[in-house]
């Protein structure tokens, strides 16, 4: 599209060469060993921890995994929650609630709201929010976001998941207050992508890749990298996410690079999926084969390979699970988390993205973190 900036990186290339080069099912069990006593993990290492062949070992990769988040996090897990402050979108992806498709109650948050929102969640202590809107450039400006971020930077460090922008637009909103991105490349597939993204701007791949990328240039702090767990293959996903992050931080070493690791999840009031919001009728499968051992699996791969990167475990995962990653692989966590637009103060102006399976409160929350002996956090950085 012709809004589209394109940068000149060798990122794209290096990471699906680096990524498509190892045959998961050829992994022994020897190999996960060999990848456990080293010091640095190559990316050969990082796959055979994804294998197969690592799941019958995964205790021996708990203890590897949990002696790095001690060294290089100690005991700190730090809190944030989002904010959706729009729904509209633009796209038709199969796997989402904001779909352009689905006949859902639409809304933005004017400024009044906005304020009230923040307010009610600030007076729970937390000091780390990320901001979210649909995909919608035209019901969700760049003025519009900008305006609700100097808003938010009066009581939050502020995060964002919104649209991938061009370099001079993330440049506008560092400036008023967003110091962070968070985008999900969902499917680092290109041919699944492209069948799970049927419609609208998302359908671009390569820019979509390069948006942390521009946001790093734009001098934002930090981005967070991911995919979407079971939208195509996780491990080959997993792998490909942190050749991604790895690269990214290879040519941006001062920048503050972390993972997401969000699994798919059913969505109410959809028109594209069955009951179970797992199976597209017009034939896309959705979502086999990642449960929670195999999203552990992934965690923990992370950590080793990347062992200063932070970890945030979503409130799409239940409560059980949540807790027990905490300390083990995972340094951050949201809390009184809401996924439809606006809902703390008022009713929601617009329907939610996805079901969660974690509602706790940020008081619930951190008495979780501290009876696993671990120190809540609301803010790990003070700028100065």
């Amino acid at each position: 599209m012709a809004y589209m900036e394109q940068i000149d990186s060798p990122l794209l290339p290096e990471t699906l060469a680096v990524a498509g080069a190892f045959d998961f099912a050829a992994f022994t069990a020897a190999d996960v060993y060999g990848a456990l006593g080293r010091e640095q993990l190559r990316p050969v290492d990082l796959a055979a921890l994804l294998s197969p062949a690592a799941l019958p070992l995964l205790e021996y990769v708990a203890e590897r995994a949990q002696a790095a988040t001690v060294k290089h996090f100690g005991a700190a897990v730090t809190l944030f929650t989002p904010l959706y402050i729009a729904n509209y979108c633009e796209n038709e992806c199969v796997y989402c609630g904001f779909n352009c498709r689905n006949k859902i109650r639409r809304g933005r948050l004017n400024e009044t709201e906005l304020a009230d929102e923040m307010e009610n969640i600030a007076s729970t202590g937390l000091k780390e929010i990320l901001l979210l809107t649909g995909e919608a450039r035209r019901q969700a400006d760049l003025d519009y976001i900008g305006r609700a971020v100097a808003m938010a930077r009066n009581y939050f460090t502020v995060g964002l998941e919104i649209y991938p922008l061009n370099t001079d637009e993330y440049a506008y909103l560092h400036k008023m207050g967003a110091d962070f991105v968070s985008v999900f490349q969902e499917t680092y597939d290109p041919e699944i992508y492209a069948t799970a993204h049927r419609r609208g701007p998302k359908r671009v791949y390569a820019y979509r890749f390069h948006a942390q990328e521009r946001a790093l240039r734009a001098g934002m702090r930090g981005v967070a990298v991911g995919a979407l767990l079971g939208l195509g293959d996780h491990r080959r996903d997993a792998l490909t996410a942190a050749v991604h992050a790895a690269l990214l931080q290879k040519h941006y070493p001062g920048a503050e690079i972390s993972f997401s690791v969000p699994r798919l999840r059913p969505y109410a009031r959809d028109t594209l999926t069955d009951k179970a919001g797992l199976n597209d009728p017009r034939g896309f499968r959705l979502g086999a084969g990642v449960g929670e051992r195999e999203l552990l699996q992934v965690m923990l791969a992370f950590r080793l390979f990347m062992p200063f990167a932070g970890i945030t475990v979503s409130s799409r995962e239940r409560a059980g699970f949540r807790d027990h990653v905490l300390g083990l692989c995972a340094t951050k966590v949201s809390a009184g988390v809401k996924v439809g637009v606006g809902g703390r103060t008022l009713a929601e102006k617009g329907d939610g993205q996805f079901e969660i399976a974690d509602s706790r409160g940020v008081g619930a929350m951190r008495a979780a973190i501290r009876t696993r002996g671990l120190q809540p956090v609301f803010k790990d950085h003070v700028y100065v």
